[in-house]
């Protein structure tokens, strides 16, 4: 994954398998015929994974962005960082 370090890279990663699990387990719930609530409390707990994996890169995506464009007097990095802030968050 670029624009990241290593180390942010294969914690997104791991954080993506863990999430893969719980829809894997989502869809056992659904053909189990399990009780709504249940299955919309594991949709919210994989909605939440998710937020934290785009907190997770968007964090190391913005120490790197940050880190190069102070090394290099470049803005065009911090700028396309402050762009993906804003997608990220819908604004």
């Amino acid at each position: 994954m670029q624009g990241v370090d290593e180390s942010t890279r294969k914690a997104v990663l791991n954080r993506l398998k863990r999430i893969e699990g719980q829809i894997r387990g989502l869809q056992k719930m659904v053909e189990n015929d399990r009780v709504c609530g249940d299955i919309l409390t594991q949709v919210s707990a994989v909605n939440s994974a998710l937020s934290r994996v785009s907190e997770m890169i968007i964090k190391g995506y913005a120490r790197k962005c940050v880190i190069e464009a102070n090394e290099a007097g470049k803005t065009e990095e911090l700028d396309n960082l402050i762009e993906n802030i804003i997608k990220l968050r819908g604004i």
